[in-house]
């Protein structure tokens, strides 16, 4: 393959599997009901579970399968873990039971999905310059996956319920096998390190990453600002509802419209920007991006005001792959497993911890006492990000 062609597999895969994860968004309500959640309430209530389940494992096992990727290579983990996502779709497509759908997403997120070992691989293959450009490829991806997947799910669903889970196992066996074909190995002998029981500790990981001289504020910029941006999927549906009384439809048209900024803004703008301003001026236009745009969201009481900030908040999903190019460029080519690894612990983390945040404000300043502001989990995030800016001034070259 030419030096570009595993960037592209690796970018499809990364679309795939966000389309897999996309796909059952429209579907949950019913499928929740298929195995025994009495109401929509209950049924969110179990969903979020499953969700937080999901991160948690990603959490306890993104180091090991980082890891297990410096060790024996970049290839043999993704295929494996491309094989995993195909089992649990296919799980979820037969499950008759809550519990055979929670075995299948905790399989899943110890698996460590795609995204761990492919952030590694994009590392080996591309030159420090490169790779805030190319992670931001990444986001472009799951963008497409995101926008491409809940429209699928919802059209497949009309068929049969089932319907979603056997297409995206069929896209992800059609790409393990594609993959395992055509995809070289891009982590060289020479550069792995020995797997040993310490690798098994999630926590032991964690702070190995950290003990890296210089990787230790790059990975507390990354938690930071993605706990702060985690106020998008938790709460935009709420918030639109309550602000504007959005119904269904144009929830998900809002959210595909985001989805559609962001690919163009990390797949057109930011390696342009990369090249023109370099990684740490792109990172704080980024940065102040995400201030403004919740700023914005945190006061706006007009659909037009939602329209005009919703292209400069996009303009802030720039910062997670620049930090991410950060972290990589600080750490050796045998830890690039182990720091995406770390990266994808904290994000779940993030992941878990955030929505209760968050809903506990919006609720707080809704229904509580005291004023009526349901703008306030933005205003929230974005005193957290502002909060940043110290420890991302030392990281000026």
């Amino acid at each position: 393959m030419t030096r570009s062609g595993p960037f592209l597999f690796i970018l499809a895969t990364l679309m795939i599997d966000a389309i897999g994860v996309g796909i059952v968004f429209p579907i949950m309500p019913d499928l929740m009901a298929r195995v025994g959640a009495g109401s929509t309430a209950e049924g969110a209530f179990w969903g979020g579970i499953m969700m937080s389940a999901y991160a948690a494992a990603m959490f306890l096992f993104g180091p090991v399968v980082g890891s297990l990727s410096d060790a024996y290579g970049r290839r043999p983990v993704l295929i494996a873990a491309l094989v995993t996502l195909t089992i649990d779709y296919v799980i979820m497509a037969l499950a008759e039971t809550y519990w055979m759908l929670l075995a299948g997403r905790i399989l899943a997120g110890m698996a460590g999905a795609t995204y761990i070992t492919a952030t590694a691989y994009i590392a080996d293959i591309s030159s420090p310059e490169e790779r805030a450009a190319r992670f931001g490829m990444i986001g472009a991806a799951f963008g497409i996956g995101f926008v491409l997947g809940p429209a699928l799910g919802g059209l497949a669903s009309g068929r049969h319920l089932s319907a979603p889970f056997w297409i995206a196992a069929a896209l992800s066996a059609a790409n393990v096998a594609f993959g395992y074909f055509v995809l070289p190995e891009s982590l060289r002998p020479e550069h792995r390190r020995p797997f040993g029981r310490r690798d098994l500790n999630p926590f032991a990981s964690i702070l190995r990453a950290f003990a890296i001289p210089g990787l230790a504020i790059p990975l507390v910029c990354l938690f930071v600002f993605e706990f702060a941006n985690m106020v998008y999927p938790a709460l935009w549906s709420f918030w639109g509802r309550e602000m504007f009384g959005w119904d269904g439809v144009t929830i998900g048209l809002t959210l595909s419209a985001y989805g559609v900024l962001i690919a163009g803004v990390q797949a057109g703008l930011l390696p342009r920007l990369t090249r023109w301003l370099g990684d740490f001026r792109t990172l704080l236009l980024a940065v102040a991006a995400g201030v403004i745009g919740m700023l914005g969201f945190g006061v706006a009481g007009t659909v037009w005001a939602v329209a005009l900030f919703l292209p400069i908040a996009a303009l802030s999903d720039m910062a997670p792959p620049v930090m991410t190019a950060f972290a990589a460029n600080r750490a050796s080519e045998d830890s690039q497993g182990l720091v995406q690894g770390v990266i994808a612990s904290l994000s779940s983390v993030a992941a878990v911890l955030a929505p209760l945040v968050m809903t506990g404000v919006f609720e707080r300043f809704v229904s509580g006492p005291g004023p009526y502001l349901p703008g306030a989990p933005f205003l929230l995030g974005a005193v957290l990000i502002l909060a940043l800016v110290p420890l991302l001034l030392r990281l000026k070259p």
